[in-house]
């Protein structure tokens, strides 16, 4: 488990979730900028940004965010364009430095990876990185959701490839594991996802330590209301103002 996420996250993955496509990252961006036009200026990091489509779409308001993925596969199919402002990192040592951020941005659920006491001191990192005032937008799954309407097993066929994903709740967290066979020949490969399921109270719970408050809640990209059947639960923080803090 430890390490599902450096061997899952390449090429045949960019190719499963093709269709999480710029139209939805266009809508998703737009939205955010309405809640939280912080993110419109200064250095603001997408932060396990994959092939930058959220990035691309930000950039075009905000020359000066950047990217940051572990993913080397990912990174390579980031537009040509798009490459000088991405670099490959682990999320548990972001090289920037205190207080430097004016936003950070979590795109579809790049938090809960690691154990708990990580995944709480990737909170605190990412509130000691933002400056006073900035922002952080926190893309994450629906837990209670999740957990409501698992579907045990299914099989898909795309890109070439029929995936058998077999979903369990294993202790606190969502474990997918896939087979994927490549149709014309084939081949077989495993892979697998898991994430800590975290409902929005734990989140709160997770932030207010790193100096972090809720300003708007969002259940999906469109910015409708959240609710216990909502798709997403999108989080927008501020870091509390100097005088604050």
């Amino acid at each position: 488990m430890a390490d599902w996420f450096e061997a899952w996250f390449d090429d045949d993955y960019a190719l499963l979730y093709a269709h999480r496509d710029a139209d939805e990252a266009r809508l998703a961006v737009g939205r955010a900028l309405r809640e939280a036009p912080e993110l419109g200026q200064g250095p603001v990091l997408d932060l396990g940004c994959g092939a930058g489509r959220h990035l691309e779409i930000l950039r075009q308001t905000n020359p000066l965010a950047f990217g940051m993925d572990l993913s080397p596969a990912l990174l390579r199919l980031a537009p040509a364009g798009l490459r000088p402002w991405l670099l490959r990192g682990d999320m548990r040592r972001i090289p920037v430095r205190p207080e430097a951020l004016s936003g950070i941005c979590l795109w579809f659920t790049p938090f809960g990876y690691f154990p708990d006491a990580q995944n709480r001191a990737l909170m605190l990192d990412l509130g000691r990185l933002l400056r006073p005032g900035g922002v952080l937008v926190m893309d994450y799954l629906n837990a209670g959701l999740v957990a409501r309407s698992l579907v045990p097993e299914d099989t898909l066929e795309r890109a070439g490839m029929r995936v058998l994903s077999r979903r369990a709740i294993e202790g606190d967290r969502i474990v997918k594991r896939m087979t994927l066979t490549r149709l014309a020949t084939g081949e077989t490969r495993e892979a697998m996802e898991s994430v800590r399921l975290y409902p929005p109270s734990a989140l709160l719970e997770m932030a207010a330590p790193a100096g972090l408050r809720l300003r708007s809640v969002m259940g999906t990209y469109a910015g409708d209301a959240f609710t216990e059947d909502s798709p997403r639960w999108i989080g927008i923080f501020g870091k509390a103002p100097a005088a604050d803090s």
